[in-house]
């Protein structure tokens, strides 16, 4: 096995064109790729060094990163380490390759440490006063509503929820229209709810929210790496995600969008040697850059930030497109096999414009959190979801995850509720 392993994983190289020496600078179409059956899949596979010693369905958590990935990450630490220096001309040659892969302009880009970070570094800078309302889903991750709650706690801003509708994207833009009032500055979605996988029509949301000039913030979290993003086709006006979820970089990196055209209303709220203009002097000259850089205060770790780069290279040798139907294949294969079963409840959207790589279900017989233990005792590394009292379990289904591995979900589950239900 060991053997057919390393087999794969060179051939993989081949296959994907992921030469380690030249990742980063390779462009999606230089390589032609094989058509996406079993054995590509399985070669894809083959570049994650996550164990096979149990089945690992939780990108929506943290996500792997490939061989390729890794290796650039070393090798740059290595060499910033050989040579003492920074790496900070590292931090731009990523840039320019990391903003095409979303959809931007290089300026527009801010490497950050996460989708948290992201997240707070716009709900923190805004010009916000007293009574102002911001509305968010009531599905919102803790790392894209704590912010808010912060705000609302310190300058007495006005949160207003709405629970997400599973059936109808309509619904969604109405449910948010329906909160709105002279008073509201800021709409915030997620664009993949992390409890249930529910995707937000952003686009639309970004007309409406314009329509009411409030600025529109997106949680991107969930979405970058499992489907392709365009942020201008978005027309959100800010983006932040991870990069340890599904894009598969390093842990401890993120990626902040703020359009160019808008930076100026985002005051940043650390401050570092990189955010003036180059015209300031002391005591009393100081402006900000016209860049997204000024976000990023102080030394950043030039390894991780090519790793991002080397992730979204990565993907990109694949295509987004693939990815995303590759992992929306997967989820709809678990879910059609988890329903045939009976007793479960479906949480997450059955259309597939609403859909993407989550499936998150629950028991209707035995407790939803025995049934994760259960699942967790045959080696399937899940998520149980215990916020806004939904109480279930969420399997990811990402490039290197397989049929065999739904199957072994199904049948878990099968025996859980066979086994359970018997106590």
């Amino acid at each position: 096995m060991r053997g057919r392993r390393h087999f794969l994983r060179r051939l993989g190289q081949t296959a994907l064109g992921l030469s380690l020496g030249t990742l980063v600078q390779e462009t999606a179409g230089a390589v032609p790729l094989p058509d996406p059956d079993a054995d590509f899949w399985e070669v894809v596979r083959a570049q994650y060094p996550v164990t096979q010693e149990r089945v690992y369905l939780n990108t929506g958590g943290l996500g792997p990163a490939p061989y390729p990935v890794l290796d650039a990450v070393q090798r740059t630490m290595m060499e910033l380490q050989r040579i003492s220096e920074t790496g900070h001309d590292r931090l731009e040659d990523a840039r320019a390759p990391v903003a095409a892969f979303f959809g931007a302009r290089l300026e527009e880009i801010a490497f950050m440490r996460n989708a948290t970070e992201g997240n707070s570094t716009v709900a923190m800078g805004l010009d916000l006063r007293r009574g102002d309302e911001v509305i968010f889903e009531a599905h919102a991750h803790p790392g894209g509503f704590f912010p808010w709650l912060a705000r609302q706690k310190s300058h007495g801003l006005v949160v207003k929820l709405f629970e997400p509708d599973p059936t109808s994207a309509e619904g969604n833009l109405q449910r948010i229209e329906d909160l709105i009032t002279p008073r509201t500055r800021v709409i915030q979605v997620s664009h993949v709810t992390a409890p249930t996988g529910i995707r937000f029509p952003v686009p639309e949301i970004a007309a409406l929210a314009h329509d009411h000039d409030c600025w529109f913030h997106v949680d991107g979290a969930q979405s970058a790496g499992m489907l392709p993003v365009d942020l201008h086709a978005l027309g959100c006006d800010s983006y932040a995600t991870s990069g340890h979820k599904w894009l598969g970089a390093p842990h401890g990196t993120g990626v902040l969008y703020v359009r160019q055209d808008r930076i100026d209303a985002v005051r940043p709220t650390e401050t570092g040697a990189y955010a003036g203009d180059g015209a300031v002097k002391l005591p009393d000259q100081f402006g900000y850059g016209a860049t997204a850089r000024r976000f990023e205060p102080g030394t950043r770790d030039a390894a991780s930030v090519v790793g991002v780069a080397a992730a979204t290279a990565f993907l990109d040798r694949i295509g987004m497109e693939r990815i995303a139907a590759r992992g929306r294949h997967l989820a709809t294969y678990l879910q059609d096999g988890l329903r045939a079963l009976g007793g479960l409840t479906m949480l997450t959207p059955e259309l597939p414009s609403l859909a993407a790589s989550i499936t998150t279900f629950k028991p209707q017989r035995v407790p939803f959190d025995d049934l994760y233990r259960f699942l967790a005792d045959q080696g399937l590394r899940c998520r149980i979801v215990r916020e806004r009292g939904i109480d279930a379990v969420r399997v990811s289904t990402h490039l290197f995850n397989s049929e065999a591995e739904c199957d072994r979900v199904i049948d878990a589950t099968r025996q859980a509720l066979d086994s359970l239900s018997l106590r």
